[in-house]
C-alpha cells in the first residue's frame, strides 16, 4: 500500500520553519537567515521512498499585513491550513505561547492531525523549563501532538519523521517519483540572491528587494544567467550597487558559489539593479513575481 500527503509547516516569524523544512527534506531547499520575514513564497520539498511521497510546504511567518506583498504572504500560510493531510504548527523556546491567537484558532479548528512543534529545545536550561512550556501549549492546543526538538541539531527529528510516515494516508503520489520540488529551477536562483542580500545588507534594504531572472541559459556544462535586482527607490539602489559596486560584486560571488553547488555546474552570473517604485503594492508587479495567480 502507497501512502502520501501534504504535510504543511506553519508558525509565526522566526520560530526555524525553514531550518525543519531542509533537515526533513534533506535538501536545502528553503532559504535560512537570522532576521525574521526570510520565507516570502510557499515551497515544496518532495521526499520520495518506494511506498511513500511526503510533501512538505514551507510557508511565510504569519503576520499582520502592512502592505500588498505580506498580504499575499499570509494568503499563502492560510491557504496552507486548507489542503494539508498532516499540520506541523512550529513555535519555539522563545515566543510567547499566545502570540498570533487568531492564527492559532484556526489551527486548533483543525480536524486533521496537529503536530506542535517546539523547536530550539537546546536553548532551554532545564527539562522543568520544558514540561511548563509542554502544559502551557497543552492549554491551547489540546488536541495536537507535541513533539520537542532541535532543528538546527536534528534532535528528536526521527521521531518527529516516524510520527508523520504512520499519520500519511493511503494514496498514490502527487508528483512524479524522482522530483524534489513544485518550483522550476528560476526560482531557486532568485531565493539564492534574495538570501545574499538578507546577509549582506541591513534595515529596509533586504525587504524592498526582489529579484527576477532575465535569461537563464543552460547547456550540459555551464549556465549563464542574467538577474535583475528590484528595489523601491533610487536610494536604495545606490545602496544594494555600495561604493564602486562593490557591495553588488559580493552578492554576486556569493550567490554565484551556491547556486553551482545547487546544479552542480559552472555558473556566469550578470547582477542588475532597476527601481521599480512601490512594487511591494502593485498588484501587477506582485502577480510577476509569484506572489499573486495571474
Amino acid at each position: 500500500m502507497h501512502k502520501a500527503g501534504f504535510v504543511n509547516i506553519v508558525g509565526n516569524p522566526n520560530v526555524g520553519k525553514s531550518t525543519l523544512m531542509n533537515s526533513l527534506v534533506g535538501e536545502r531547499i528553503s532559504i535560512i537567515t537570522s532576521k525574521a520575514q526570510t520565507t516570502r513564497h510557499r515551497i515544496m520539498g518532495i521526499v520520495n521512498t518506494d511506498d511513500m511521497q511526503i510533501v512538505y510546504s514551507d510557508t511565510p511567518g504569519v503576520l499582520t499585513p502592512n502592505y500588498k506583498l505580506q498580504e499575499s504572504m499570509l494568503n499563502f500560510s492560510q491557504s496552507a491550513l486548507k489542503d494539508a493531510d498532516i499540520l506541523l504548527y512550529v513555535t519555539d523556546v522563545v515566543e510567547t505561547p499566545t502570540k498570533n491567537k487568531i492564527f492559532l484558532d484556526k489551527v486548533a479548528a483543525q480536524t486533521i492531525p496537529v503536530l506542535l512543534i517546539i523547536n530550539k529545545v537546546d536553548l532551554l536550561k532545564s527539562q522543568q523549563d520544558l514540561e511548563k512550556l509542554v502544559s502551557e501549549w497543552h492549554t491551547i492546543l489540546p488536541d495536537a501532538e507535541i513533539i520537542p526538538v532541535s532543528a538546527q541539531y536534528k534532535f528528536n527529528l526521527d521521531y518527529l519523521l516516524k510520527r508523520i510516515e504512520a499519520l500519511l494516508p493511503p494514496s498514490p503520489p502527487f508528483f512524479e517519483k524522482d522530483a524534489l520540488t513544485d518550483k522550476p529551477a528560476r526560482f531557486f536562483v532568485t531565493e539564492i540572491i534574495r538570501e545574499k542580500i538578507l546577509l549582506i545588507y541591513d534595515k529596509e534594504i533586504p525587504y524592498a528587494c526582489e529579484v527576477g531572472v532575465e535569461q537563464f541559459k543552460e547547456d550540459e556544462r555551464h549556465i549563464h544567467i542574467m538577474a535583475v535586482i528590484y528595489v523601491e527607490r533610487d536610494s536604495q539602489k545606490g545602496i544594494v550597487i555600495g561604493k564602486g559596486g562593490k557591495a553588488l560584486k559580493k552578492v554576486g560571488i556569493l550567490a554565484r558559489k551556491d547556486i553551482e553547488a545547487f546544479f552542480q555546474k559552472k555558473v556566469f552570473l550578470e547582477l542588475y539593479v532597476k527601481v521599480e517604485k512601490d512594487w511591494r503594492n502593485k498588484d501587477n508587479k506582485l502577480k510577476s513575481f509569484g506572489y499573486q495567480p495571474e
